[in-house]
């Protein structure tokens, strides 16, 4: 029952941040059937994975965005239903474009099918001629628009593949990955007629990297759009921030018994384990209410201080191929029973790719919990623009001196967990680092009934 209307699928909205995404995965394919808010296709933007659903039931009758693609929030990326033929829908998508230019801006990345390359160069030839005064090129998606800023970069200056040339996200990172040397060879030898002849070959160079991966014993296994986003993310946080990373080791025992006390009770009465990240998230974020910096951030010349604690922990997806930092926001209203569901809320949502682009936004502090593994320090990397992360490591019993009631040292088997704190410190001093984590630490050996 084919609808005689066309309905567009488009590029949703996924959150005032995100404003483009890239197909993972068509799960139908044209001609196919399918129901209203049926899962249509897989999506993937720099904050999170996440379905589409069909906006209506009908039969596909386009496909215009192909998988692998990044296109702009809005884009049309398929229609169901409609009396139009096989081939007549074909040269309809290009024409219209071009004749509307409202719809420029929507269009990113749609240059680019496979199926339409034959048509698409007509209406797009005069763009090329433009191109000196930078028409094609104009508009810029704020995301390729905030990476060129921060890395001193003119977007008319890198190669644009999508449409009327409009440089994309994955134009400006594949420029960014080739290297800055490309475009500054020219430039130092640009009086001399030689100088034109090493250009090409760091072009050339990306062409020469296949060859290599074809060597015995290697494989090539294309960058999903999650770790593209996540080195991308990584890599502008270490250039924006001062990292320093301070480091306290806690005797965790009392926590140790505490939970042991609790986890019949809450696993039977709330179907919840009270882990000890539930423990170390509840007091960290007393903790933080005292220090407003380091849960704060820097926005332009301002120091930003808040009220309020939105508590995002990095959740680990498909076998380490990617990572995810949901937020569970006020985190100061909860109580420990209350931290502990919210965790396993999120990291369940999280793994199920049931989040929202807002589960994943406005965190004010992040914390990192790979002891888990086993591990006992290491050096997180500040998720921007918060100031700070708290990294927690595997408790192990180990021998620790300890003061008896008689004021005696004694030696006595104990809990012990490493704490590290990686803070910006363009705001947060090495002072201040080490007064928030002897007072983090002070809360958690001393952790009584009025705590929970």
């Amino acid at each position: 029952m084919a609808s005689t209307t066309a309905v567009d699928v488009v590029m949703p909205q996924m959150g005032v941040s995100v404003s483009e995404g890239t197909i993972t995965k068509w799960l139908k394919q044209v001609g196919d059937t399918v129901e209203a808010d049926e899962t249509l296709l897989e999506i993937s933007t720099d904050k999170v994975d996440t379905e589409v659903p069909s906006p209506a039931s009908g039969v596909v009758s386009e496909i215009l965005v192909q998988e692998g693609e990044t296109v702009a929030v809005g884009t049309v990326l398929a229609r169901l239903g409609g009396e139009s033929g096989g081939a007549a829908p074909t040269p309809e998508p290009p024409t219209q474009p071009a004749a509307d230019a409202s719809s420029a801006a929507a269009t990113e990345g749609e240059a680019a099918p496979e199926n339409e390359v034959p048509s698409a160069p007509a209406p797009q030839a005069p763009a090329p001629a433009a191109e000196p005064s930078g028409n094609g090129k104009s508009f810029v998606s704020p995301v390729v628009a905030r990476i060129a800023s921060e890395h001193g970069i003119d977007p008319s200056a890198v190669p644009g593949t999508g449409s009327g040339g409009r440089v994309t996200k994955k134009d400006i990172t594949a420029y960014l990955e080739s290297g800055p040397a490309a475009p500054e060879a020219p430039a130092a030898p640009a009086p001399a007629q030689p100088a034109a002849a090493p250009a090409p070959a760091p072009a050339s160079s990306p062409a020469a990297a296949p060859p290599v991966a074809g060597q015995v014993g290697e494989s090539l296994e294309p960058m999903s759009a999650m770790r593209r986003g996540i080195a991308e993310h990584m890599r502008r946080s270490l250039d924006t921030s001062a990292h320093v990373t301070s480091a306290i080791e806690v005797d965790m025992s009392k926590v140790v018994q505490i939970r042991e006390k609790l986890k019949k009770e809450y696993q039977s009465a709330y179907g919840v384990n009270p882990t000890f990240l539930a423990f170390i998230a509840r007091a960290t974020t007393e903790t933080l209410r005292d220090y407003p910096w380091v849960n704060g951030e820097i926005r332009g010349d301002q120091v930003v201080t808040k009220n309020f604690v939105n508590l995002g922990f990095a959740v680990e997806l498909a076998d380490g191929k990617g990572l995810i930092v949901p937020v569970v926001k006020n985190a100061e209203t909860l109580n420990l029973l209350g931290m502990a569901k919210a965790i396993a809320d999120i990291a369940k949502r999280a793994r199920d790719k049931q989040l929202t682009p807002d589960d994943v936004a406005g965190g004010s502090f992040t914390i990192t919990n790979p002891g888990g593994y086993g591990t006992f320090h290491g050096t997180p990397v500040i998720s921007q623009p918060q100031a700070g992360i708290l990294g927690t490591y595997a408790i192990v019993k180990r021998p620790w001196v300890i003061t008896d009631e008689n004021g005696a040292d004694a030696i006595a088997i104990r809990s012990i967990m490493n704490l590290t704190l990686t803070y910006d410190h363009r705001l947060v001093d090495g002072a201040l680092a080490g007064r928030f984590l002897r007072d983090l630490r002070e809360r958690l050996q001393g952790w009584g009934e009025s705590d929970y």
